[in-house]
């Protein structure tokens, strides 16, 4: 008889108990288990906004500070990481990870080595998509801070109609909610500060140092000419590619058309800006 077998029967008969094995508790499941070195980036602003509402101006804006770095869209919510076996699904549950954790990790290093690359400090990231993400984006650096860009919504939609002329207008309309619906729920979440489009054309300096007091770094006066940088190129699918934002100028807001949709009338008051009267039709 082993020596274990024999202690736990002589514990049997005295005390009712016996020796039983360890068990290892592993990392709950669904929650992050993140150690030290985990993220490399510290302190990643996220520009969270809708699609045509001016983030591409605001990203070479920030991208033109000698501290930040906001490099063109890089899509996290699209990227995605699999485990394609029983042995490596085995593996990673040692570690206490999972495949979304994985791809924190991936993410983690993709924005980092960005940053390191360009030699600054802080990383600036703008991505439309990652309104969807918003939770995600908490979850994976809890250190994140945001900047909700704004615009007034029927400038929207007559900047993506124009970008977009094969959609519908009834397309257009639902494709701006659906990114707005998502703003809203992050800004009802998550801490952040409010910028309009309107104002960062209207006085980009003042903005920017608001920006700036916001990211604690310094305003400098080289952010107003982004022309002298290189921030990448301006393609389809990686942000603006119009020849406005090619310019290097910073443009007046074209003012807001005078109908604005039903369907984006409430959305115009939730984030202050004037619907102007109601269409004959809709009183």
């Amino acid at each position: 008889m082993g020596v274990k077998r024999a202690v736990n029967a002589v514990l049997r008969r005295t005390t009712g108990l016996q020796l039983t094995r360890a068990k290892v508790l592993s990392a709950p499941r669904g929650k992050p288990r993140t150690r030290a070195g985990d993220r490399l980036l510290e302190r990643p602003t996220f520009i969270l906004s809708s699609v045509r509402s001016g983030s591409t101006l605001l990203r070479v804006l920030l991208d033109s500070h000698s501290e930040l770095h906001s490099p063109h869209e890089l899509h996290l919510r699209d990227l995605s990481v699999s485990i394609r076996s029983k042995p490596a699904t085995k593996s990673m549950e040692e570690l206490g990870l999972d495949p979304r954790h994985l791809e924190y990790l991936l993410w983690d290093r993709l924005l980092h080595r960005e940053l390191e690359q360009r030699g600054k400090r802080l990383l600036v990231n703008k991505t439309p998509t990652d309104v969807f993400v918003t939770e995600r984006i908490r979850e994976c650096w809890p250190d994140a801070r945001f900047i909700f860009l704004l615009r007034h919504p029927a400038s929207i939609a007559r900047s993506r109609g124009a970008a977009r002329p094969q959609d519908t207008v009834e397309q257009n309309v639902a494709m701006i909610r659906k990114y707005a619906d998502a703003l809203e729920r992050a800004r009802s979440t998550v801490p952040g500060l409010v910028v309009r489009y309107e104002d960062v054309t209207a006085d980009p300096e003042a903005e920017l140092r608001r920006i700036c007091a916001h990211l604690d770094v310094p305003f400098e006066p080289q952010m107003l000419e982004y022309d002298r940088f290189d921030h990448g190129r301006y393609r389809v699918g990686l942000g603006d590619w119009t020849d406005k934002i090619r310019s290097g100028v910073i443009h007046p807001a074209t003012p807001a058309p005078a109908d604005v949709p039903a369907e984006l009338r409430e959305l115009c008051a939730a984030w202050g800006y004037d619907a102007g009267p109601l269409p004959a039709q809709q009183r």
